[in-house]
């Protein structure tokens, strides 16, 4: 198959750079169509980890095409793969984005996610393509230990949990992050709205929640305010 620059249409993507590439191949090795390694990569430790875990992956040598997938330089492997979906799991807790805009942003949010432990992400449509490239770079790889499922309203999420309590992050929100106690035997959902609007004015209920701050500042960026709430909900879980 030949390969071009990533479009959303395309059944496939690719991730740039060794340590994604590596991630990918240990949990979705059958999703792998093909692994780039350039001519002047010579680690040979994690050469021979591919290698270990490549499966039927086909293994090429192709600097043209590893320069053409990633134009900035400073790559040298580059895993080629199908997309495939996912599905949230109903047992655990959630976050939610509604209309998630930044691949860079929701890249960090992967990543900060999984290092919270929080491995299942709602993904409310309009919102970035979670395959896009500039996205799995962003997370490190930390995309493919993860649940991520596409909802076309918030609606639609909310019917198909009905049992996660749902805790919006608003500026207009009365109870705090610092005053909030979470319910370490209840099922919960951390919803965050898009990073220039936030939620619509109807979803502000007694279970919002206000990350404050000082008046220096009329908001926290969208992966900082996830980065924070993650922390606070997960040491009161762990409680």
């Amino acid at each position: 198959m030949e390969i071009k620059s990533y479009k959303k249409d395309t059944f496939y993507s690719y991730t740039l750079g060794a340590f994604p590439t590596i991630e990918l191949l240990k949990n979705h090795p059958h999703h792998v169509i093909k692994i780039l390694i350039h001519t002047s990569f010579t680690n040979k430790e994690v050469i021979n980890l591919i290698l270990s875990l490549k499966g039927n992956a086909e293994i090429e040598y192709n600097d043209k095409l590893i320069n053409k997938l990633s134009p900035k330089g400073n790559c040298y492997i580059v895993g080629v793969f199908k997309k495939y979906a996912s599905s949230l799991d109903s047992s655990k807790d959630h976050v939610v984005l509604v209309n998630p805009s930044d691949m860079g942003n929701l890249g960090t949010i992967i990543r900060s996610s999984l290092g919270f432990g929080i491995e299942n992400i709602a993904l409310i449509r309009p919102g970035v393509d979670i395959f896009d490239p500039k996205v799995l770079r962003a997370s490190m790889g930390a995309i493919f230990s993860l649940n991520i499922q596409y909802f076309d309203t918030y609606d639609d999420y909310k019917k198909a949990f009905p049992n996660h309590i749902k805790r919006t992050f608003m500026l207009q929100a009365k109870k705090t992050l610092q005053e909030t106690k979470f319910d370490k035997d209840s099922l919960t959902s951390l919803v965050f709205g898009n990073e220039a609007t936030g939620l619509d004015h109807s979803l502000l209920d007694e279970n919002s929640i206000i990350i404050s701050h000082s008046d220096k500042i009329d908001s926290l960026n969208l992966p900082s305010s996830l980065a924070i709430a993650l922390y606070e909900f997960t040491k009161q879980k762990k409680i």
